[in-house]
């Protein structure tokens, strides 16, 4: 008489969690066979959708390079007025491109220059311009991720805004919008 071999626990579990995986799969594989069409799947997902004629447009953007070359001229700018501030460039979504904090600017200056960027970019204006629409509609300052102070510049191309330029931390807006100019001034 032979003596079956004694198998280990782990044995059991993996050949048991292998068989139930095994199962549930071809239950699936069988639902997923009944369900197909007369194409099957792998086919269907290697067709690329084509988007029909005038469905899409395209636009300009700022690269990385740009972008980083702009922000680097306005705390140069900054610097030679010793005036600590933080920096913000944001692509024509408001999606933030670059975003540096100078030495020693406050800490909430580089949340401020992010969203005098996004401001101006938005509305194709300097911020310290749109700030003077408040009067006629004061709700604007309401829309979020905007702010309307001075201090933001927008980056157009073709007269059609590509980026935005926001500067935040210096004593005052005016200031703060110099630098951004300054900004603009490298990607001219």
């Amino acid at each position: 008489m032979q003596h079956a071999k004694k198998i280990s626990k782990r044995t059991r579990v993996v050949t048991g969690t292998t068989l139930a995986a095994a199962i549930a799969l071809g239950g699936f594989g069988a639902y997923s066979a009944s369900a197909a069409d007369s194409e099957p799947a792998t086919q269907a997902a290697a067709k690329p959708a084509a988007a029909k004629a005038g469905n899409t447009f395209e636009s300009k953007h700022l690269t990385v390079g740009a972008a980083t070359d702009a922000a680097e001229a306005v705390l140069k700018a900054a610097k030679k007025e010793n005036q600590k501030v933080s920096v913000a460039v944001v692509d024509r979504n408001g999606n933030t491109i670059v975003e540096l904090r100078g030495d020693g600017a406050g800490p909430q200056s580089p949340e401020s220059a992010v969203k005098k960027a996004y401001t101006a970019v938005s509305w194709n204006a300097p911020t310290s311009e749109l700030t003077k629409r408040l009067e006629q509609a004061p709700n604007l300052k309401d829309i979020p991720g905007t702010l309307f102070l001075a201090g933001g510049a927008p980056v157009a191309s073709g007269g059609a805004p590509i980026a935005g330029i926001g500067v935040a931390g210096a004593p005052s807006g005016d200031l703060d919008e110099k630098f951004a100019q300054a900004g603009v001034a490298e990607l001219g």
